[in-house]
């Protein structure tokens, strides 16, 4: 039995969908994805969404609108895929790492504000393996100081804050459709917003800056010429990607609801193993279970690499929590300071096998192994 740590939930369906899509003959940016915004953002209660070719570039367009430019500072978290603090790099500006809490690994909202400076312009706040962040501690802190708030949510589809979806609180929010994330259109992302003016310019900069896209010239009785009128993009979905991504949405609640079963045994399974921290949801936040990933105390039977080691000796595959940006080689020369947490947290995390459907036979032996080796 090989158990990979992830994959894509995706069944027929959206074969079927991204079939119809190719017959049409139209595939590229069009009415798939218009359909798919819609739905996106009446599902997280978002005023408007805005569908483009990955999380990373809803992250760079989110800067720009944000007026986040050359010589800015934004406080994010290390801990965190690189492609966070590669967007605030893209737009000229520098990215200022601060502390995550040992728990849950979200931003430290304290360790923040000791980091704000005259050059700071903006907060990127990322809700970590999809367990949602204080944001209502972030908002305030944004209005305090006059900052920018962006939510890198690319992990947090379907997760809730205070019984609201995530997507719904600030005006920049933005998420992943990569296989790795609970729901995927094989790469993908979006940008949820309740600004108008945000709105119409992030649809302006995915594609080239075209005053008139190709759907609206398309469907006019009247010749239409485009303008571009600044400088943009090619950060479009196609419709084919859309279209398997209004079916995954459709199954979202219930694909978290399949992942927290599963995490439930896990915690059950666990929970008088001495060595380890289980996950942690904060009050009022509701996780989606993007991952699965234990905290490995000092106490712990094996160390993280060595456990990881012995788990894929028994043909089961595990991660590494999550990383730090300031210890890859692309950031080596980049100043830091006072991140402890974020490396201790980063070096003893590891993240188990969870994904939809799961066989109770492969959770089943994923518990055994890893009780064998820790309890």
């Amino acid at each position: 039995m090989n158990i990979p740590v992830a994959k894509p939930y995706m069944t027929r369906d959206e074969a079927q969908a991204a079939y119809d899509t190719i017959l049409t003959g139209w595939i590229t940016q069009g009415p798939r994805v218009a359909e798919f915004e819609a739905n996106f953002a009446s599902y997280t209660g978002a005023k408007y969404a805005v569908a483009v070719s990955n999380c990373t570039t809803a992250l760079h367009l989110s800067m720009i609108v944000a007026g986040i430019g050359a010589g800015d500072e934004v406080i994010c978290p290390s801990m965190s895929y690189i492609a966070t603090a590669n967007s605030i790099k893209y737009v000229g500006a520098i990215p200022v790492f601060a502390e995550v809490h040992p728990e849950d690994f979200n931003l430290d909202v304290r360790d923040v504000e000791k980091r704000i400076t005259p050059k700071t312009r903006g907060i990127l706040l990322v809700h970590q393996v999809g367990n949602p962040a204080d944001i209502d501690a972030f908002t305030n802190l944004a209005r305090k100081y006059n900052l920018a708030l962006i939510e890198d949510a690319a992990c947090a589809a379907g997760s809730a804050y205070k019984g609201s979806k995530i997507g719904s609180h600030s005006d920049l929010v933005c998420f992943s459709f990569h296989p790795r994330k609970v729901i995927s259109t094989g790469d993908g992302g979006m940008v949820t917003t309740n600004n108008e003016a945000y709105y119409n310019r992030l649809k302006l900069l995915r594609q080239h800056g075209m005053s008139v896209n190709d759907r609206v010239r398309h469907e006019s009785k009247t010749v239409i010429f485009e303008d571009h009128v600044e400088l943009g993009y090619n950060y479009r979905m196609t419709d084919i990607q859309a279209a398997v991504g209004i079916k995954q949405l459709a199954k979202l609640d219930w694909i978290i609801e399949e992942r927290r079963k599963i995490g439930q045994q896990y915690n059950e399974a666990f929970r008088n193993i001495t060595g380890i921290v289980l996950p942690f949801e904060q009050e009022g936040c509701f996780s989606n279970y993007q991952s699965y990933c234990i905290t490995l105390k000092e106490d712990a039977k094996l160390d993280r690499n060595t456990l990881m080691q012995k788990m894929l000796d028994e043909n089961i595959a595990t991660r590494r929590g999550v990383m730090t940006t300031h210890r890859e080689s692309a950031y080596k020369n980049h100043p830091y300071s006072n991140l402890e947490v974020s490396e201790h947290a980063s070096d003893n995390t590891i993240v188990l096998p969870l994904y939809v459907p799961m066989s109770q036979a492969e959770v089943d032996r994923v518990i055994n192994v890893f009780k064998e080796l820790m309890a």
